[in-house]
């Protein structure tokens, strides 16, 4: 399935791609992480995600991968992970581009495959779901880098 989205934040592109690519600040955006475990920076980590789809429930843990790096305009991982009879992969991309009043635009996707028990109990909700969580991680980043830039003014 093909998650993407836009968003814009009022930052500059640096203090956009900075937040972006630290594993701890967007570990403390995206719903139901456990845990995030730097193993080569700007390269590998691990770590631990649970997810829920309805009344079915997922506890991943994983590894993503760091596949391009060009800062500070785009950014491309893979990530793989494992859950009870379940497995998942995503290869994911951001583009940022520079807008108007020292605003930056982030154009992302995410391509998910999810196969075993939780793709046959919970298929009608994951792609509703999955665009949610999305969402509400962009929407996180956001509401952070602005409240920084605010607090820093």
């Amino acid at each position: 399935m093909l998650l993407k989205g836009d968003v814009e934040i009022r930052a500059s592109r640096k203090r956009v791609w900075d937040f972006l690519t630290d594993p701890n600040q967007i570990g403390q955006c995206v719903p139901g992480v456990e845990k995030i475990e730097i193993i080569e920076p700007n390269k590998k980590y691990r770590g631990v995600v649970s997810v829920g789809l309805g009344s079915v429930k997922a506890r991943f843990s994983g590894e993503a991968q760091i596949l391009e790096l060009d800062e500070p305009s785009h950014a491309k991982l893979k990530a793989h992970g494992i859950a009870t009879g379940t497995a998942a992969d995503v290869v994911s991309e951001m583009l940022l581009t520079s807008g108007a009043n020292d605003s930056t635009f982030v154009h992302w996707t995410a391509d998910v495959n999810v196969s075993g028990q939780l793709a046959s109990l919970a298929a009608r909700l994951m792609l509703p779901v999955s665009q949610k969580l999305s969402d509400q991680f962009y929407d996180e980043v956001r509401r952070r880098i602005e409240k920084e830039g605010a607090e820093a003014a």
